[in-house]
């Protein structure tokens, strides 16, 4: 019996599962009920449990056979902070919260594959089911990696799923190379003079100086970045002054920038710090500029990509399997982990449903065996049949 069938029997239970968790999200680095569910669930099906690896991340440890090969399964756990309007009967019960991403059903998928292969045992070595934290730009990926995630559980390859709304379900995705944008988050502090406002002459005005900078920062992808290396730079937040009749005395730009390589994250560090401070030095005023990387360009490698095409092509075939995915600009702070130890990252379908990080988005549990036996069905491919 292949693991979409043996899984599909499971169905029930794992919906449950989903829609539970789907009714008590929990905010990233925060998942303490998330993360004992999780524990208690691989702790029943006889998997040994490490809580607490890297604040609320949780990992199990399967062993079969005397094969020494070892890979990482991973899920994010986290939820959004977003009022859910979707009227279901599962609907979140956590004020301003919710699973607006599939956080829960990712999670759902890798403890069905746990489960399975803690029954069948059809591979030959370790097999660690990573669940994390703070997914959703609260730094749990590295928060991981900072309590030793791969020196404690060594794995040789370590892999991913995120659901795509709009792909039919029973389909899979993947990028080959760069998959997901790094994406990093800047905040431009500018000071000027405050004065009335009847009399600007005064002052040095700081959210004229904002608006040039703002204006100017957009130079960086047109004129510094060759076309064929893609970014994305965007001023997402002004602020400034409290009164109609106020020159403020200062004023803050933010937002966000993304590029699929490292060193072009560098470069966009650099030009904004460099515009900012001249643009602000020609009007008199000062600006200091706040840099933070909050997710690394995810990047697919060739042979972690293939197996996992491969094994969703032994799942639902050639055709259901899109192997040449575009890259896009959204980001996934597993990039992180992939950084330390090869692996790949691939989309499952969720079908017709809302968009993701919408109020009215809901995972589609018809989806749960897709992704659960796949990563079931990966282990088995990674780590051979034992002996």
């Amino acid at each position: 019996m292949s693991p979409l069938d043996a899984i599909r029997r499971q169905h029930e239970d794992l919906t449950a599962i989903r829609r539970d968790l789907h009714a008590h999200p929990e905010i990233g680095m925060n998942e303490h009920r998330t993360a004992e569910m999780v524990a208690r669930k691989l702790e029943e099906w006889g998997i040994e449990v490490h809580r607490g690896v890297g604040g609320t991340g949780v990992v199990g440890v399967l062993r079969s056979g005397n094969g020494p090969g070892a890979i990482g399964l991973r899920a994010d756990m986290d939820a959004l902070p977003i009022a859910e309007t979707t009227g279901l009967p599962y609907a979140s019960g956590n004020a301003g919260l919710m699973h607006a991403c599939g956080h829960d059903g990712h999670t759902t998928m890798l403890l069905g594959a746990a489960r399975y292969l803690a029954e069948t045992r059809a591979f030959n070595g370790t097999v660690n089911f990573i669940f994390q934290p703070g997914e959703e730009g609260a730094g749990g990926a590295l928060a991981m990696l900072e309590d030793k995630l791969f020196e404690r559980f060594p794995c040789e390859q370590v892999f991913g799923i995120h659901n795509r709304p709009g792909m039919k379900v029973g389909t899979y995705a993947i990028s080959p190379g760069p998959s997901s944008a790094g994406g990093a988050f800047f905040d431009i502090a500018v000071t000027g003079r405050g004065a009335h406002g009847a009399r600007p002459e005064e002052s040095i005005d700081p959210v004229l100086v904002a608006c040039h900078i703002g204006t100017a920062l957009q130079s960086l992808i047109s004129r510094n970045l060759s076309p064929w290396k893609a970014a994305v730079l965007s001023v997402t937040k002004i602020e400034g002054g409290a009164a109609y009749n106020v020159i403020p005395g200062g004023a803050t730009l933010a937002g966000t920038a993304r590029a699929m390589q490292r060193e072009t994250l560098e470069m966009l560090e650099q030009g904004i710090t460099r515009i900012a401070a001249n643009v602000a030095g020609a009007f008199g005023a000062s600006a200091s500029t706040d840099f933070r990387v909050i997710f690394a360009p995810l990047i697919n490698d060739a042979a972690a990509g293939q197996a996992f095409a491969d094994a969703a092509a032994d799942l639902v075939g050639e055709d259901a399997v899109d192997r040449a995915k575009p890259p896009g600009m959204g980001s996934e702070d597993f990039s992180f982990m992939m950084e330390k130890v090869p692996g790949a990252y691939l989309n499952v379908g969720n079908g017709d449903s809302a968009a993701l990080h919408n109020a009215k988005y809901d995972f589609n549990d018809e989806t749960i065996p897709y992704g659960a036996a796949l990563f079931a069905r990966l282990a088995e491919r990674q780590l051979g049949r034992g002996t």
